[in-house]
């Protein structure tokens, strides 16, 4: 956020949902948070979205959702770190 209240998009984000220089977005408060949503692309307001345009974003959406899942499967649990907590309290200490 810059002084005067203007935000930078990351890179990654813009080539995901093709915002470029120049481009509209639309703000829209959504409860505790805020939708961004580029304008014209994804403006139901405007018209109705086809088939083909709704399977296009439902597609996009899961594989959306399979990246996340796999980053969250490769979070290593503490008995994968290959120590139990009854190995860590033995009583060969506590003489």
């Amino acid at each position: 956020m810059t002084s005067k209240l203007q935000l930078t998009v990351p890179k990654a984000i813009a080539d995901e949902y093709g915002i470029r220089p120049g481009d509209e977005l639309q703000w829209i408060a959504a409860g505790e948070t805020i939708r961004v949503i580029p304008a014209g692309k994804n403006n139901l307001s405007q018209r109705e979205r086809t088939v083909e345009e709704r399977l296009e974003l439902f597609d996009r959406a899961t594989q959306r959702q399979k990246r996340r899942q796999a980053k969250a499967d490769k979070v290593v649990s503490p008995a994968a770190r290959g120590w139990k907590r009854e190995e860590l309290y033995d009583d060969s200490f506590a003489d």
